[in-house]
């Protein structure tokens, strides 16, 4: 096995003194929601995200090289590092150690001090003492100077003074915290979630040790996450069954004063970009300078060799679109004062640092190309090809303008629009099948419900290029109706609807076409599932009858309850009539309206994507070329699936 990062010494000189006092924690009881995001499940994992990132930041100021993360039978969790320890002499001016400083004070850390902590991680110093707040029990256990300390705490208060345990080898902190069920409405954690999390942190600090243990369900599953490769193993990672362009991937580090920069790239011989960005471990969902400067490097520097090595044909050039087609790549910066904007401060606004990157990327990709003048021109290639496709596109797109096609002008025919012009207030569906589009037309309230009826299966956007997308009829009736546009022209404020609804059957082919919408929305229209607008609607399975009476179950448990309750305990009583709805076009308006299409009534799923990266990497394995990772899914999760129809 690799070696793990190793550790610096010299933490003589972190002392309490360099915690600075910021807010106190009255609030975060009573408004949790501002400080982790939710009270439910991504809240809950919040918590642990929070203790792990204290333990990252002293892997990454060079004092720590393994964390141990550990999910308890109780649903507890113990977050163990041999980092420096958290300081326990005297705060100078608050009079209390540091470490129950720490815990008890909102906004108290190291990680104000410059000098502690060059850069650092989580969540924009939130730190600790929420966890604290927000749990039923915290202990703290720390080595520090050959002595052992542990103190507890219960609901954010101190349950008894810092004690000393007595001597004790090396250093560290170890946090064992159960989250409050007076505070969260969901208790459990998900293994696949923080594992998820860990890994993509053991990918951004190569060298670095995770150790992730679920002791619950008396099966202890343990899993170790070590890259020494870092961001260049993420890649390989990312890339997934995906067959490689080339075979090297193109990594490199740079230090400028602006920011620490490391980067990794590689084609495959899909279709879809695959980029990820990272600013002091924080993923950088919505981009930002960094993103900026190396979409600007990378187009510059690989049209400058083209133009170099006469790879083009005359005025031939090729778009940050073009270059892009078929990217996987990780970007990781670590800046000392990020300034974070943005609906969800996750764009990081430093300009100098746009500057830096562009700088690294053309300087450090100028050498991969020279280098590797196979992998050069493969990428060229590709990229033309990509340009090609574009351009056929474009004519496609012009050609469709002209018939009113794709902006403004004539909506689809099939299309039955809502009266109110307001799009938040507007719902559209899309109905699979020209029968249940016809119930959907009879049944919905007209004034701000749109019906789109589907008909059969819309191409896998996964193997397609952009020209043979906006081809495909049912596509393009799709991109007409929201009237935003797709990919890089796409604008979410010309969208017509701010609820798009997917209701399909709720069979096999059902599901296959579910799945090839949501990727068409994933892959061309994804700030529609970031911003929360994309949905599936939940048709019932069973309508169970006696009489007058009439009731919808969505689950077999639900069709059984209804059963018993009309017919006795048996509910075998006489009269009662269940059928089982296979198809939406089984119902009548009417029933359409009452289950599956009012508000007051209805249950509707909303569509969010937590890791866009695994995300990717899941519809890259179900819906890409590639044969065997398919069937491996199928195998691992067929055992999971109940009542198929076929």
């Amino acid at each position: 096995m690799a070696n793990k990062k190793k550790k610096q010494d010299g933490g003589d000189d972190y002392t309490a003194g360099q915690i600075q006092v910021l807010k106190g924690l009255e609030a975060v009881r009573k408004r949790p929601g501002m400080y982790v995001g939710s009270t439910s499940a991504r809240g809950l994992h919040h918590l642990v995200y929070e203790v792990v990132d204290n333990s990252i930041d002293e892997a990454m100021a060079g004092f720590c090289s393994e964390v141990k993360v550990t999910i308890h039978e109780d649903n507890s969790v113990t977050v163990e590092d041999d980092g420096r320890g958290i300081p326990v002499d005297i705060h100078p001016t608050e009079k209390v150690p540091g470490v129950e400083l720490a815990m008890t004070t909102l906004h108290a850390g190291g990680k104000f001090d410059k000098n502690t902590y060059k850069v650092s991680g989580g969540l924009h110093g939130v730190g600790v003492s929420v966890v604290n707040a927000l749990s039923e029990y915290l202990e703290v256990w720390i080595v520090r100077k050959g002595v052992r300390y542990h103190q507890r705490y219960e609901r954010g208060l101190r349950a008894m003074e810092l004690e000393e345990l007595g001597k004790a080898k090396g250093s560290g902190t170890t946090i064992t915290f159960k989250p409050d069920d007076q505070i969260f409405t969901e208790l459990v954690f998900s293994f696949e979630t923080l594992s998820n999390r860990l890994r993509e942190l053991a990918f951004l600090n190569k060298g670095l040790q995770i150790v992730f243990t679920d002791e619950r369900n008396g099966k202890p599953v343990r899993e170790e996450y070590l890259f020494e490769g870092g961001l260049a193993e993420y890649v390989t990672y990312l890339r997934g069954p995906r067959g490689a362009l080339h075979d090297k991937v193109c990594y490199f580090e740079a230090s400028k004063p602006e920011a620490e920069i490391e980067l990794a790239l590689q084609y495959d011989q899909g279709f879809a970009e695959n980029t990820h960005t990272f600013v002091n471990n924080i993923n950088t969902h919505e981009g930002g300078s960094h993103l900026t400067g190396f979409k600007a490097a990378l187009t510059r520097t690989i049209n400058d060799y083209a133009r170099r090595n006469n790879l083009f044909k005359k005025d031939e050039s090729l778009s940050g679109d073009d270059v892009r087609e078929g990217l996987v790549c990780v970007l990781s910066v670590r800046v000392m004062e990020p300034q974070f904007e943005g609906q969800t401060k996750t764009k990081l606004g430093n300009s100098e640092v746009r500057g830096a990157v562009e700088a690294a990327v053309n300087e450090h990709l100028s050498t991969f190309l020279d280098e590797n003048p196979r992998a050069a021109k493969s990428i060229i290639e590709k990229s033309l090809q990509a340009a090609r496709a574009r351009e056929a596109a474009r004519k496609a797109r012009d050609l469709a303008r002209k018939k009113s096609a794709l902006e403004g002008g004539v909506l689809p025919g099939k299309l039955a629009d809502c009266s109110i012009s307001d799009p938040t207030l507007c719902e559209l569906y899309l109905v699979e099948g020209d029968s249940a589009g016809g119930s959907a037309k009879q049944g919905r309230d007209r004034s701000y419900q749109a019906i789109l009826p589907l008909k059969g299966k819309i191409l896998n956007v996964e193997r397609a290029r952009i020209d043979k997308v906006l081809s495909n009829d049912e596509i393009r009736a799709i991109i007409t109706a929201i009237g935003a546009g797709i990919k890089d022209e796409f604008e979410l404020d010309n969208a017509r609807y701010h609820k798009v609804i997917i209701m399909t059957d709720a069979d096999v082919d059902g599901a296959h076409i579910r799945t090839l919408l949501l990727t068409f929305f994933f892959r061309q229209m994804p700030e529609l599932i970031e911003e929360g607008m994309v949905y599936i609607a939940q048709p019932p399975l069973y309508r169970v009858q006696k009489g007058k009476q009439e009731l919808y179950a969505y689950t077999e448990e639900e069709r059984n309850e209804y059963s018993k309750r009309l017919g006795g305990k048996d509910g075998e009583g006489k009269g009662i009539n269940i059928q089982r709805y296979k198809g939406l076009g089984e119902m009548n308006p009417d029933q359409l309206w009452k289950t599956t299409m009012d508000p007051e009534a209805r249950t509707i799923l909303r569509v969010q994507i937590e890791d866009a990266a695994i995300a990717s990497n899941l519809f890259d394995r179900l819906m890409g070329d590639e044969v065997e990772p398919r069937r491996n899914f199928i195998e691992k999760n067929a055992k999971y699936v109940r009542n198929l129809d076929v």
